[in-house]
């Protein structure tokens, strides 16, 4: 009998499945755990700044890249041209040309336009982007998502649909204001013409990236005075563009519709916009798990402080507290004429 026992406890040990590694995960706990990656994906987090950097500066050369690398098809960009000058005719907004010649007329106004144009369209998004990074690391990763989705959408624009620039029209009679002046500036003219796709002007970017910095410091900042700068800028930048003759106004349209995409699919992928979301994200350290449970602080951490003794309860009898004893009075009295 003894022998029967044994070998049944080794079979059952033998078929036992085990719970842990061996038996079958339930399907809905599989749906759960994916649900919970892609949760934790979506969610916003503290933003890293090597990984930023490095994001950024890989994102732009991508762009930069395939931004030049699109053919640039001269003979349809001339012709999209020629039929977008048109279309603003038809509706009675084609002031392009009108505002070229005026502004060109007043040297240190051009002048200072075509530094602008160059300039601010990288210092100001940089600005915004670090401003971001600092003081609202909970937003960070959605807005920029926004810039990078924006940007992205625009590189089909480019590709389906290359645009010549008013300034490069045949008989627009636009002035190319970085060329006459002799200013550097834009990578479309004088002697950088050859680094850059010059019939990439549909949608513009300048104003995609400005739109984007004016409505994201509108949303967040809380001086007035630089919301009303916020505003302005994407407003200045419109008459930039078309002051230098790099873009119709048409062209900032197309800018706009990118940046709304960029909106759609930041809303998307994190449930809100960006100003809806928490400004702060808790720091996580070691394993996912937040700081301060690593480093206990308060009544139960290493530094709480004593505890102060509780008030009796009602109803029990305090016993009174004995005397010190006197230590005085526990030497004995010294002997006359010791």
């Amino acid at each position: 009998m003894g022998d029967a026992h044994v070998t049944t406890q080794e079979d059952r040990r033998a078929v036992t499945p085990s719970l842990v590694a061996d038996g079958p995960r339930p399907a809905g706990s599989t749906r759960t755990t994916a649900r919970a990656r892609l949760g934790s994906l979506r969610s916003p987090r503290r933003p890293r700044l090597w990984f930023e950097i490095l994001l950024i500066a890989v994102s732009y050369w991508l762009y930069s890249l395939v931004r030049n690398a699109v053919p640039e098809q001269k003979a349809a960009a001339l012709r999209n041209a020629d039929w977008i000058w048109s279309l603003e005719h038809s509706v009675g907004l084609a002031f392009e040309e009108t505002v070229n010649h005026a502004v060109n007329s007043v040297t240190w106004l051009i002048v200072s336009m075509n530094y602008y144009y160059a300039t601010l369209h990288f210092i100001v998004t940089i600005a915004v982007l670090v401003w971001l990074f600092r003081r609202h690391p909970g937003r960070y990763a959605a807005t920029r998502l926004i810039l990078f989705a924006t940007t992205a959408v625009a590189l089909l624009g480019y590709y389906l649909f290359p645009l010549a620039p008013p300034r490069l029209m045949r008989g627009g009679g636009f002035v190319d204001t970085v060329l006459l002046h002799q200013t550097w500036g834009s990578m479309a003219s004088g002697n950088f013409k050859q680094m850059s796709n010059q019939y990439a002007a549909m949608p513009s970017m300048h104003i995609g990236w400005s739109l984007w910095c004016g409505l994201t410091i509108f949303a967040l900042a809380r001086v007035p005075w630089v919301r009303v700068l916020g505003l302005l800028y994407p407003a200045a930048t419109l008459v930039v563009i078309v002051s230098t003759a790099n873009h119709f106004w048409l062209d900032a349209v197309g800018g706009m519709t990118c940046l709304a995409f960029g909106y759609a699919v930041s809303y998307a992928w994190y449930g809100a916009l960006p100003h809806r979301l928490p400004k702060v994200v808790p720091a996580r350290a070691g394993r996912g798990r937040p700081r301060a449970l690593r480093r206990p602080s308060g009544p139960s951490g290493p530094t709480a402080p004593a505890a102060r003794p509780s008030a009796p309860s009602a109803g029990r009898p305090v016993a009174p507290r004995r005397p010190e004893p006197d230590p005085a009075a526990a030497v004995p009295p010294t002997p006359p004429g010791a």
